[in-house]
């Protein structure tokens, strides 16, 4: 994932709702998104701050998307 491009939590937010998920709940910074078919995940929203490598790693896989899937939303 070196060559993925620094991601902030609204952009993933943005790009994850095109998939189909939605925000169900929010608790402090947490946003937690719920896809139809039972997929979730919870994506930080800190303002000014990028999402790290393994934590969207982390995000990817509990969505059961890739990188590149995701980039072309993007």
């Amino acid at each position: 994932m070196t060559t993925f491009p620094s991601v902030t939590g609204s952009r993933l937010i943005r790009a994850l709702k095109k998939f189909g998920f939605k925000i169900i709940r929010v608790k402090g910074s947490h946003n937690f998104l719920q896809h139809q078919d039972g997929r979730c995940t919870v994506v930080p929203l800190h303002r000014g701050e990028s999402i790290g490598r393994g934590l969207l790693a982390q995000i990817l896989r509990d969505c059961d998307i890739t990188k590149d899937e995701l980039q072309k939303k993007f």
